[in-house]
Order: C-alpha cells, then structure tokens, then sequence
C-alpha cells in the first residue's frame, strides 16, 4: 500500500503540468444563507431571514473550478447571457485563474442560474432560471473555433453535458473527431439524448440514471451492474465507463481490464451537489497527469469524498486530497474476482 500512495503521491505532483480544456453548459450556482424563526402567515412556508449571499461556478464551469483548484491550468469554454449571472461567473472564473476566453456571451438566452436558499444547513428551496433551446450557429461556430485552437495544446478535453443547449450533435462529432485525430485524452458527462454521439473516446462517466437509461438494463444487483457495464463498453467502444452510484461508491469498467468496483470513501455526506463534476474533472487530470484508468478513479473516488462532505458547491484542494489518499487502502487498488461488491449494497 506504501508503494500505492507513494504513486498517488508522484501523480498528484504532475498535476500542476497539466492542461485542460472544458467544455459545456455553464452555470452560475448562487446561494442565499440565513436562519429560520417562524412560518410565513401568507402560506404554510418558512420565513428565510437572509444573513448572506456567495457564487459558484456551476456545471461545466464547476468542473474547471474543481480542476483549477487542484494546480491544473484550465480552459473553459461555453455560453453565458448578457446579463448580471453571467458578468459575475466571468468574474469568478477570472479570480480563480481559469482563461475564460472561450466563453461566448449569447444576448438571446440568460445565463444558466441556479438560485438555493439554505437555512440551518438545510436547502429550504431551488429556483432555477435557463433557456435549454439550442444555441444559434453563430454561438456555435465561436466556440468550435475556440476548442480548435486550444485542443492541439491541452492533454485532455472534457465534455460536459447538461441538457442546456450547448452540446448539440455538431459540436459533440467536430470536437470528438478533432480531439482523435490530436491523439487527447477525451471524457464526457453525457445525456441520454446524445449517447450515439460518444464512440471510441477514452471515458464516460454516467451516473446510475444515466447508466441505465443508455443501457436499456436497471442496475439491482452486482449481476446487472455488469451487464450495463459490458453494454455500454459495446455501445460506446470507449475504452474505460466509469459509472457512479451515489452511496455506493462508482464502478469502472474498461474494454482491456474488467470490471472493478471502488466503495465510497466519504466520512460524512453534507450535499451531493457537484459530486459527479468532480469525479470526471479528477479523473481527467489524473489521466492526463500520467495515472492508468483505476489509479484515476481511485484519486477521483477520494476527491469526490472530500467534496461531498461539505455544504453547497466545493472543490478538493491537493492538502485535502493527500490527506485522504490513505483510505484507498480499505478496499485495495487492483482488480480482484475477490474484490466485487456483495449484492446488498444494491438493496
């Protein structure tokens, strides 16, 4: 296990020679805190008393956020509204270091806003304001030239897909076969209405939803859990799916090496917001930085633990990450038949 961690070690060390470039819909991630003292007399509701307000990039920003936070140098490319969100997710991305030159401001559509109110750390409420329509072809053709420009000097592109308009057919087939033809490491965050879009890149990262939507198969136990594994290895030709499942930790498969299930390693579980953005971010600069698919996911797996145990959208700093490398060594690093997850975790 020594040898293991010193690894890890050697690979987080490389983190800061890497670059990466993200890809998708960008979201702003606005929280209000406050207490609560009484229910509102105009409707069985609680009354906020608003204490303060903080901003996040969120989505495919939050991504580059998680990956910047870590030393990497990030590119973030995408669409934001000429509007209030989206002048103060520029100015979040610039204070955190992340070029935000590929960032196209689209006057015809608002900024993707995600509004929480928390209240003794407690999400009270959501409110969310989007345009999920596709982007016009002016948009478009922006932000395609952009990604042409930046993926012959990156090591690896990840695309994020929310559903929010940006990731339409043209821009998932020019940027994959782009990204192929550079020899980079490709990952995607996919949606179900584009998995035919996602052949032959280097990984996917569904979550269970997404895993058994795409693969027509609904994950109840270890036996089914393969199954949509092995599919989704054929649909995709992809070389490692990485799919997370929540409390139960994430399951890599890979065309050459099986399957392996990695459990959770979160002590406390505070908020699930933002989890999965970490693990594909993770995962991405691990690769990039010179870690084989498990030991990826395994640095992935640990960070996503870190953030999950936080309250509101947050990141894994490297102090954090190495602090908690030495949970790994509860369930092991190599793939064992012995080693597969009992079918209670699944119940």
């Amino acid at each position: 296990m020594k040898k293991s961690l010193s690894r890890f070690h050697k690979i987080i060390s490389r983190f800061k020679d890497s670059r990466i470039l993200v890809l998708g819909d960008i979201m702003l991630d606005k929280f209000i805190w406050g207490t609560v003292s009484r229910i509102s007399p105009e409707a069985p509701v609680p009354v906020v008393w608003s204490r303060s307000e903080s901003f996040m990039p969120g989505g495919a920003s939050n991504v580059a956020n998680s990956i910047r936070v870590l030393g990497a140098e990030v590119y973030m490319a995408g669409t934001v509204g000429d509007d209030e969100a989206g002048r103060i997710l520029a100015a979040e991305l610039a204070k955190n270091g992340i070029d935000n030159e590929g960032i196209v401001i689209d006057s015809s559509r608002p900024t993707t806003d995600k509004m929480r109110i928390i209240a003794h750390h407690q999400q009270v409420v959501r409110v969310d304001k989007e345009s999920s329509g596709p982007v016009g072809k002016g948009v478009l053709n922006k932000i395609i030239s952009f990604a042409k420009k930046k993926i012959p000097e990156v090591d690896a592109v990840i695309l994020e897909d929310y559903g929010k308009g940006l990731m339409v057919p043209r821009l998932i087939k020019e940027l994959v076969k782009f990204s192929k033809a550079h020899k980079k490491i490709i990952m995607i965050d996919p949606k179900e209405e584009h998995v035919d879009l996602y052949r032959g890149i280097t990984a996917i990262t569904p979550n269970r939803n997404e895993a058994e939507e795409a693969a027509g198969i609904k994950i109840r136990d270890v036996a089914s859990l393969k199954k949509v594994g092995k599919r989704l290895l054929q649909k995709w030709s992809s070389e490692a799916v990485l799919i997370t499942l929540g409390e139960d930790g994430m399951a890599l498969f890979q065309k050459k090496g099986g399957f392996m299930h990695i459990p959770t390693v979160a002590q406390q579980v505070y908020d699930v917001s933002g989890a999965g953005d970490t693990v594909i971010g993770v995962f991405a600069l691990a690769k990039a930085s010179g870690a084989g698919l498990i030991e990826a996911a395994h640095i992935s797996n640990v960070a996503a633990g870190v953030v999950v145990g936080k309250l509101g959208i947050a990141s894994c700093t490297q102090k954090e990450l190495k602090a908690h490398l030495g949970q790994v060594q509860r369930y092991g690093t190599k793939p064992k038949k012995s080693s597969y997850p009992s079918d209670s975790i699944f119940a």
